[in-house]
């Protein structure tokens, strides 16, 4: 294992896309190997590279690397995006779990029947406007800075930017009322490292659809309905 990381998941968002994310913020290349069939899962656990058998697993630094948020600490620090101190990797942790909660009840989305996706979607713009997006337009506002911790660009900012495209999917003007983020999001998307993963053709996955539905249930063996929140 050297060179490029290299990522094993769906061809699709799911808790790689976050990796994906970040590894394209710190303009890190990487690769992707494709999980379409049970078979490929199987061998993977039958080889001990799954230490929790599940996905995300990458490959980076001579480690199998499983468990999402341990492979986003090792990157965000690998590449200096979780802040200069103790501190302040502590108000990154607390931003990050925020957005994490957030993004939560976006993940199984995909998966919900026609009637529960209304609903659900209903939900997360609610959590988002009423609960999360205050909490950061406020931080923004307070202490004037363009970037949510020690005024540089951390693996927070990252999560909160895929966080907010995310909820847009659902509600297009979803920041109509919050004119820090409005801001934020348009700096965070005009970095270079950012705004090319936000171009067609980069390995930013699209909208969930049936095909990678059905893949991540035929794999996983996944044969029951989730219900929303």
């Amino acid at each position: 294992m050297s060179g490029k990381p290299k990522l094993y998941y769906f061809d699709g968002r799911g808790k790689m896309e976050s990796i994906r994310w970040l590894l394209a913020a710190a303009g890190v290349e990487f690769e992707e190997e494709f999980l379409e069939t049970r078979e490929q899962y199987e061998k993977l656990l039958q080889g001990g590279s799954l230490l929790f058998q599940q996905v995300p697993m990458v490959e980076i630094d001579g480690m199998r690397m499983v468990q999402t948020r341990a492979i986003l600490s090792y990157i965000a620090a690998k590449y200096n995006l979780y802040g200069k101190d103790l501190k302040e990797r502590a108000l990154i942790d607390m931003y990050v779990g925020g957005t994490d909660d957030l993004m939560g009840f976006i993940l199984m989305f995909p998966f919900l029947s026609a009637a529960d996706k209304e609903k659900q979607c209903a939900f997360i713009v609610q959590k988002a406007t009423s609960r999360y997006f205050p909490v950061y337009e406020k931080v923004l506002k307070d202490h004037g800075q363009d970037f949510l911790v020690g005024n540089s660009f951390s693996w927070a900012d990252v999560h909160l930017l895929e966080a907010i495209l995310m909820v847009e999917e659902k509600k297009s003007d979803v920041l109509s009322g919050f004119p820090q983020l409005q801001a934020f999001k348009a700096r965070i998307s005009s970095i270079p490292t950012i705004k090319k993963f936000l171009e067609p053709g980069s390995q930013r996955k699209p909208v969930p659809d049936d095909k990678y539905v059905e893949t991540v249930r035929r794999v996983l063996r996944m044969y029951y309905d989730l219900k929303a929140n």
